[in-house]
């Protein structure tokens, strides 16, 4: 019978691997935090649009009705960028307890920690391209009109 013992020397091992995909997680909830951001700033545009007392003939205008349809479109892409980031950070925690278990447990899991990394590098991906989308939407639905300059005084 083998018993595992647990050599001091392990755990600062554990905590080095540990330690690269933590910097991923802190990049990955800077992440997050835009993306929330963006979300809130879009679901309170809607609902500054809908509920809010404005003239019925100002919400039957078709500006507004493209504006809402953009809006929404925008909405479920930043709602899926932040469920494939949060994912990804998931995974990366998986990851993390993977590599800890490894060290911890001496069982071979390179080939678990590998799948779980690369399944969490794929999830970022797409995350950001879902974010990329929502704010390419963004910038080609939303136009700043220049006022005209005024007259030089005679």
């Amino acid at each position: 019978m083998t018993s595992v013992a647990l050599n001091i020397g392990d755990v600062p091992l554990a905590i080095q691997l540990a330690l690269a995909p933590v910097f991923l997680l802190t990049g990955i909830a800077g992440m997050l935090n835009v993306m929330a951001g963006r979300l809130a700033r879009i679901i309170d545009r809607g609902r500054l649009l809908t509920e809010h007392s404005i003239p019925q003939q100002l919400r039957a205008a078709a500006g507004m009705h493209l504006e809402l349809q953009s809006l929404e479109s925008r909405r479920h892409l930043a709602s899926a960028a932040i469920t494939a980031c949060t994912f990804s950070a998931l995974l990366v925690c998986t990851v993390i307890a993977g590599l800890f278990l490894e060290v911890l447990l001496q069982v071979d899991l390179k080939w678990l920690v590998g799948l779980l990394f690369t399944g969490s590098t794929v999830a970022l991906v797409v995350g950001l391209a879902y974010f990329l989308r929502e704010v390419h939407l963004a910038t080609q639905t939303v136009r700043i009109g220049l006022r005209d300059p005024e007259p030089p005084p005679p």
